[in-house]
């Protein structure tokens, strides 16, 4: 019986967790999960044609959904938006069970080549983050959103990776203050918009940022090289 490209994935990643921390996201981790889980070759290239870099796009898109699930079933009613915000940061991290794992696609998407498959990775988390949080804007605000949750996501991962403090209470912390910083910001462009000097000057930009739309939603396409939101 053929296994499903779905199951073969998971069953790929899993036996690939022990691996990379020794061989990094590589064609090596690949080859050795494929054999520890009886995965042909064949079609351990068709769920990676790509290689190392769609094994650990896999990874990353396995802990968003751990995210997003912790979500659905957390009560975060009682919890201020930017509370909700850290909350979802957190979850996405506490998904990761070795640092390492994340340490070494740290490393891979930081070479030039691979630079826009991890800023894209950050990019749909946050994406995710905001949706699950009943985001609805649709103008130039869908994207300072996300650009600015990508600001200190990123900034919180790295943190994290350095961080011995129990609990990660460091880390936390090291979160607070930069959502705390984003909205300072936020404050000081509310009252640029409302100061009467500068409004006048802000009249163009303000109505040119007013054309600016959200992308059009497009629908999963589960091709080789593209990861599915599952």
């Amino acid at each position: 019986m053929t296994l499903p490209i779905d199951d073969a994935r998971e069953r790929l990643l899993d036996a690939a967790v022990m691996h990379v921390p020794f061989d990094g996201w590589s064609d090596a981790t690949i080859a050795a999960a494929a054999a520890d889980a009886g995965i042909d070759m064949d079609l351990a290239r068709s769920i990676c044609p790509r290689g190392a870099i769609d094994l650990a796009l896999a990874f990353h898109d396995r802990g968003d959904r751990a995210m997003l699930e912790r979500l659905k079933s957390e009560d975060l009613s009682g919890l201020k938006f930017r509370e909700k915000i850290a909350a979802a940061v957190r979850f996405r991290l506490q998904a990761v069970e070795d640092k390492e794992l994340v340490r070494r696609g740290t490393t891979l998407f930081a070479l030039p080549h691979h630079a826009a498959d991890g800023a894209r990775a950050i990019w749909t988390t946050c994406d995710l983050i905001w949706e699950a949080l009943g985001d609805t804007s649709d103008d130039v605000n869908w994207y300072t959103k996300r650009a600015t949750l990508s600001g200190v996501y990123s900034s919180t991962v790295l943190y994290w990776l350095g961080d011995t403090s129990p609990d990660h209470a460091a880390t936390w912390a090291f979160l607070d203050r930069r959502i705390d910083n984003v909205m300072q910001i936020e404050t000081l462009k509310a009252k640029v918009r409302d100061n009467p000097v500068l409004k006048p000057l802000l009249a163009g930009p303000n109505w040119l940022l007013g054309h600016v739309r959200a992308p059009t939603k497009t629908p999963d396409i589960d091709l080789p090289g593209m990861m599915k939101r599952r």
